[in-house]
């Protein structure tokens, strides 16, 4: 049994490749899953709003055989109600598996300290390791398959998803193209830790988003001002002007190239409309698999199931 899934970055290529085999073997029927989980309970703890990290949790752990309870802010006050190690402690000895969507990666760190189940990292503001690994699941659908040296370039902000999404591409074997404005990319500190982290990382960082689409086989945006930065919205739209994936810069990107969000989207800012209702956008289809990707990561995080299975 694995422990808690905080960052993408505490696991080997082993986990990932186990997680998206299993996701993927339970998404397509080839194994008998309804009573994985049976008798199981989730506990789900919210301090941001949520729509894909919510329903797909608590579908993921009905579609297994178990239970998930939702925690709303106001039930929990972590830090401010009740010490998020206090929660840890007393959760872990009612439910089996906790997830936490939280403000600051520090709090799911005092949640896991405490606790005696595994815990996963719904969202912070450090890491998205859940969305990683679905992104990782969609890559590989896209190419039947065989993601083997696809190249993924990511515009937009250096944030939570594209620190994951640099940590999901090493582990996979991924080159990755990292494309944001000055003052709004990743920072000296954190490229040197990512490589620590994954000494196989192949990222280039490249601040023009003509030439860091060039022989790409996945864009992939989110949007410009994420949760808590709503008062600078109207300084990031201006900043990031240029960086709009739009149908004249996908065309600079390989013929067969993918584009892929993880929603919300601001169409006509990150990412234009009539790229994101076209065939070649996979976001609804990415969204959809977050399910699948949650259901990989409990059966693997809960030793239910494995890769190894029969």
């Amino acid at each position: 049994m694995h422990s808690h899934l905080l960052q993408l970055s505490d696991y080997g290529t082993d986990f990932v490749f186990e997680v998206l085999d299993v996701a993927g073997r339970l998404r397509d029927g080839l194994d008998f899953h309804r009573h994985q989980l049976e008798g199981q309970s989730m506990a789900m703890v919210f301090e941001r709003p949520s729509l894909r990290t919510r329903v797909s949790f608590e579908v993921a752990m009905t579609q297994l055989g178990g239970h998930a309870v939702n925690l709303q802010p106001a039930e929990i006050g972590l830090d401010t109600r009740e010490p998020a190690g206090d929660v840890g402690a007393v959760l872990s000895g009612m439910v089996d598996v906790i997830m936490a969507r939280v403000k600051r990666h520090q709090t799911i760190d005092n949640l896991a300290a405490t606790a005696t189940v595994p815990v996963i990292n719904g969202l912070s503001d450090l890491a998205h390791p859940c969305q990683a690994l679905t992104d990782l699941l969609t890559i590989r659908d896209c190419f039947s398959g065989n993601a083997t040296g696809k190249r993924v370039c990511y515009l937009g902000d250096a944030n939570n998803v594209l620190r994951s999404l640099v940590v999901g591409c090493g582990l996979k074997g991924l080159p990755i193209v990292a494309c944001s404005p000055g003052g709004f990319g990743l920072t000296d500190e954190e490229v040197t830790r990512l490589r620590t982290q994954v000494p196989a990382l192949d990222l280039t960082l490249e601040p023009d988003p003509a030439k860091a689409v060039e022989g790409a086989d996945v864009l992939y945006t989110d949007v410009w001002a994420s949760m808590g930065q709503e008062e600078e919205h109207a300084q990031r739209v201006a900043a990031f002007a240029g960086y709009s994936i739009t149908q004249d810069l996908l065309a600079k990107a390989k013929p067969e190239a993918v584009v892929m969000h993880c929603l919300p989207a601001h169409r006509g800012e990150e990412i234009a409309a009539d790229v994101m209702d076209s065939p070649r956008c996979v976001a609804f289809g990415q969204a959809h698999n977050r399910l699948h990707a949650q259901k990989g990561i409990l059966a693997v995080l809960m030793g239910s199931w494995s890769s190894t299975s029969t």
